[in-house]
């Protein structure tokens, strides 16, 4: 089940580091690092704009495996796996 929150839920709401018009982030937890690779696989089926391709972020820690996408309202959405390598 989902969970809205700042950390270790499914679904995150970040909240803005400063005001105007800036856009969301919005991050999924993936249960693993294929789930990770599908979004991407699906944003670049429909043409979404690419941040970041799937990767490892180890300035976040040593798992943290994303990829981010622009929605089409301009928002960042990121699909995240913590686990290690599957």
């Amino acid at each position: 089940m989902g969970f809205f929150g700042v950390s270790g839920g499914s679904f995150w709401l970040i909240p803005a580091e400063r005001s105007g018009n800036r856009e969301l982030h919005l991050a999924f937890k993936a249960p693993d690092r294929a789930h990770v690779r599908g979004f991407h696989a699906a944003a670049v089926a429909i043409g979404a704009e690419i941040l970041h391709e799937p990767r490892l972020f180890p300035e976040y820690h040593d798992a943290y495996f994303a990829t981010f996408v622009r929605d089409p309202d301009g928002h960042n959405v990121e699909a995240v796996c913590h686990a290690p390598e599957d």
